[in-house]
Formats: C-alpha cells, sequence, structure tokens
C-alpha cells in the first residue's frame, strides 16, 4: 500500500512538472511573439517622366504638369498586378496610398476626389496607366475602399496635383537617379494642407474634424510628404458624364462637329479659356453610366474621332 502511495505521489509529482513546463512554455512563447505591423510604404524609385509612348495605337505624352486638374472616370488594380514592377521600378503593393497615371512624373502626389460621396484622399503615383477606356486614374484597391468605390469598380472624380509636395518628391528621388527626360524641380516649402479621417461604419461620410493630410519624412534637409491614409469629406456638387469629341478655335467647326453627332443623342457646346484663347469644346450627353459612356466612345473612336475622350462636369 505504501508503495502504491508512493507511485501515485510520483506520478502527481511528474504531472505537476509537466504542467509547469508547459506554462512556462506558453508564457515564453507569449514573451517572444512579436506583432509584426506593416511598414508605411517608403518612396524608393526614381525620379522618371519617360518619352512619349503609344498604347492601343494612342499617343501619350508625359510631362512635369503641377497645374494638373481633371475630372473623369477613376478605376482600380489590384490582385492581378500585385507584388509586380511598376513603371518606375517599385514594388506594386495594392495595400499601398499609389496610383497610376498616363503622362505625370513620378513620383507625384495627387489628391484625388469622389464627386460621387465627397471622400477626397492624397495618392502618390508610382506607375502608367490606366490604358482602358479613357480613365483618368487607376488607384490602388486600397485607395479604392477608402474613397468608397472598390465594390463599384469605377467612381467620378477630380484629380489634382499638389504642387509643392509633388516638387519635393521629384527633388528627394531625382537623388537616387532619372531618365534625363526632364530636370528634377527645385524642393519646395510645403504648405499647410488639412484633411479629415473617414468615419467608421458603411453610412454616408460625415465631416470630422481635421487632421493633417500628409506627414513629414527628412531627407536630408528636405521635408518630404507622403500619403497618411486620411480622408477628406468635402461638399461636392452633382455631376454628370459627357464624352468630348473635340476642341475648336472656330465656333463653326464645332458647330459643324455637333450637327455631325446630333444622331447619336443630346450634344452641346461649351467655351473655355486656355493660355488666353477662346476654345470651343464638343459634348456628348449627359450620359446615365459609365458603361454607356464607354460604349459611345468606343463608337466616336472607331468612327474617326481619336481624340474624343470622357469627361465630367
Amino acid at each position: 500500500m505504501q508503495r502504491l502511495r508512493r507511485h501515485f505521489r510520483l506520478l502527481a509529482a511528474l504531472g505537476l512538472g509537466l504542467f509547469l513546463a508547459a506554462c512556462a512554455e506558453a508564457n515564453l512563447a507569449v514573451e517572444t511573439t512579436k506583432v509584426v505591423t506593416r511598414k508605411d510604404p517608403e518612396v524608393s524609385g526614381p525620379y522618371k517622366i519617360g518619352k512619349p509612348y503609344q498604347v492601343n495605337n494612342v499617343w501619350y505624352y508625359p510631362k512635369a504638369d503641377y497645374d494638373y486638374d481633371e475630372t473623369g472616370i477613376a478605376s482600380w488594380y489590384g490582385p492581378g498586378f500585385h507584388a509586380k514592377q511598376t513603371a518606375n521600378g517599385e514594388t506594386y503593393d495594392e495595400n499601398d496610398l499609389t496610383a497610376a497615371h498616363k503622362t505625370l512624373p513620378m513620383p507625384s502626389l495627387v489628391r484625388v476626389t469622389n464627386l460621387e460621396n465627397g471622400r477626397s484622399l492624397v495618392v502618390r503615383i508610382n506607375d502608367r496607366g490606366p490604358f482602358v477606356n479613357n480613365r483618368v486614374i487607376d488607384l490602388s484597391r486600397r485607395g479604392a475602399q477608402l474613397l468608397g468605390f472598390e465594390q463599384n469598380g469605377t467612381a467620378k472624380v477630380r484629380v489634382q496635383v499638389l504642387k509643392e509636395e509633388s516638387m519635393m518628391l521629384a527633388a528627394q528621388a531625382s537623388a537616387k537617379g532619372g531618365d534625363g527626360i526632364s530636370p528634377p524641380p527645385v524642393a519646395a516649402p510645403a504648405g499647410e494642407v488639412q484633411a479629415e479621417a473617414l468615419p467608421s461604419g458603411s453610412g454616408a461620410a460625415q465631416p470630422l474634424p481635421q487632421q493633417p493630410t500628409s506627414q513629414q519624412m527628412a531627407v536630408g534637409n528636405i521635408q518630404v510628404p507622403k500619403p497618411t491614409g486620411q480622408v477628406a469629406v468635402v461638399p461636392v456638387k452633382s455631376s454628370n458624364i459627357y464624352i468630348q469629341a473635340g476642341a475648336f478655335l472656330r465656333q463653326n467647326n464645332a458647330q459643324q462637329l455637333r450637327q455631325k453627332l446630333s444622331g447619336l443623342g443630346q450634344t452641346r457646346i461649351t467655351e473655355f479659356i486656355l493660355n488666353q484663347q477662346r476654345f470651343y469644346r464638343v459634348q456628348l450627353g449627359p450620359i446615365a453610366s459609365v458603361e454607356e459612356a464607354d460604349r459611345l466612345l468606343q463608337q466616336l473612336i472607331d468612327s474617326g474621332h481619336p481624340e474624343a475622350k470622357i469627361a465630367v462636369n
């Protein structure tokens, strides 16, 4: 009997030892586990503008345009391009706040405003595109999520270059080399930019207290901005989709084109001033949907109007 009790005590001691060892192992695992968070994207590509190039029989002419301010249809690209090389040599990450543009310098900072819900976000241009259906910009998947159009795939947007911030980015990136097509701009002091955080939930966006749009990243003695993901909620007016078929210095030429296109639907002529010259542009619309605009645009291009493009007014 005494031997049996001794045997039970031995088993209990062994069990306790194993339990304590397991606890120690668990504690060790907890203590040594590291929480890994994704680092903010760094600007790694060189300054690049590039030579004129042709895609699908359309010529594009990249240039440093720090007054760029356009409206149009935005799209986004993600899984099929994730981890592939961008046009300026970076590795594309669909979760970074980047975008592709057909002509703006790389890198550039632009503010993209969704004209359908008022959400506005700063992203960095590091790729070329999009080359389908005359889209004005191709955002990363994360950018589309924050602007609220990931599910729809497209949105009516306004794209505005942030001049001073883009010049600073270009000055920093040029230290890593460039394409020699255009000299990098001189760094300019950054002005104060305000934005608002994106509200949580899936309801309508509501204005929130203002917070900085971009952080400042020290590079030598240059303070280089970078996107932070802060989303401003700004007032936007209702907008319509049009197809701009052409722009003319002479009004009678615009009238002739308008007459020619009248069979496709409602048309109009609007005036605008560029470089102190008055132009007359012929537009078809308003158009009810992006899909219908794509169809009409292709019809115009096929009928001999390769310069036709989608516009949002």
